[in-house]
């Protein structure tokens, strides 16, 4: 099939104080999350003047892949679109079709399979193309990427990088953590052909970022970013929780990698740079975080590559085992059944 355009496919993120409110209503629309809730949530963002870094991250990003298809003969236009703040997808969409733009590939910044990581974005398409109507662009969504090169390498060089910043010679008692977006434990073990997948994909990509960086440490994934009234179970144990276990059981130093994430946004630089390395100062652990792929030359190649996956049959970079699949099977990861917040 041709392709006439590249759209990058990203979360969103709040650019000015009096973004932020609006923005976190859009996130949990649906949801029956209190304003109190959002409110408290609301002040990670005051805290970097109401802004998060996520829109510029996806701005140099979308200029870092531009460069490259200009670099290298892929000539397909880029465009923007958010999920939840400006630029909005159907905007995006809108424009595209104004452009005469008919058929583009979509690239989310999400590596992992599950609902929130891969079918939302899917049904994010669905909604903005009915939204824009007739002469809207088809958009085929590019595959998920948690084990290809592009991705594990620069992962496992930012492993690399933090061990330096910590007591080589307590090296015997360091561990490696890696760390990704929770989710609520029945939506992780949905069924169907993708159930459990986001969390089999993490382990994979745990697993593929340890044997290239640190191979001699033992390592732990474990999860941040919980969200959701708290009697619903989510994937445990939250990363300040599994810091003091390890300081009980005599471990000195961690380094701890996002892997669930693709740049350094408000959740990383929050709840690991903030609060996960607070935690580790009140017990006396050395910490080090490792930084996320971001323009990393490697990641921006990888996108050009899944790109010509679809358009060229290119090889598929792949380091790891789990089946891979350009078009998800209907039954997929279904939404999660919502029940509110207390």
């Amino acid at each position: 099939m041709a392709y006439d355009a590249f759209v990058l496919l990203s979360f969103g993120g709040p650019e000015h104080p009096d973004d932020v409110m609006p923005f976190l209503r859009n996130v949990t629309r649906g949801r029956g999350i209190p304003e109190e809730r959002l409110a408290e949530v609301a002040e990670h963002y005051y805290h970097f003047g109401g802004v998060s870094p996520i829109n510029q991250q996806c701005r140099d990003l979308l200029a870092a892949v531009e460069a490259d298809f200009a670099a290298n003969g892929v000539a397909l236009p880029a465009y923007w679109g958010n999920r939840n703040w400006q630029p909005m997808l159907a905007d995006t969409l809108a424009r595209m079709r104004d452009d005469g733009v008919t058929s583009a590939l979509g690239f989310a910044t999400s590596a992992y399979g599950g609902y929130s990581s891969c079918r939302q974005y899917w049904e994010d398409i669905a909604q903005a193309r009915a939204k824009v109507g007739p002469g809207a662009p088809a958009i085929a969504k590019l595959r998920q990427f948690h084990d290809h090169p592009g991705f594990v390498e620069p992962h496992a060089d930012a492993v690399r990088t933090a061990l330096g910043e910590l007591d080589a010679g307590r090296r015997a008692t360091t561990r490696l953590v890696f760390t990704a977006h929770s989710i609520p434990v029945s939506m992780a073990a949905t069924a169907g052909p993708a159930g459990g997948r986001y969390e089999a994909q993490l382990q994979e990509t745990a697993a593929l970022v340890h044997a290239a960086s640190a191979a001699d440490l033992p390592w732990d994934l474990v999860w941040q970013s919980r969200s959701g009234p708290p009697q619903v179970p989510w994937l445990e144990p939250d990363i300040s929780d599994h810091l003091t276990a390890l300081a009980e059981k005599g471990v000195t130093d961690v380094v701890v990698s996002p892997i669930g994430f693709v740049s350094d946004h408000l959740e990383v630089i929050w709840d690991l740079d903030n609060e996960a390395r607070e935690t580790a100062d009140g017990l006396g652990l050395g910490y080090a975080r490792a930084a996320t792929p971001g323009t990393d030359p490697r990641f921006v190649a990888m996108i050009r590559e899944l790109v010509r996956e679809r358009t060229d049959g290119g090889d598929r970079g792949r380091l790891g085992t789990l089946p891979v699949w350009d078009v998800c099977p209907a039954d997929c990861c279904p939404a999660p059944q919502r029940r509110g917040a207390p």
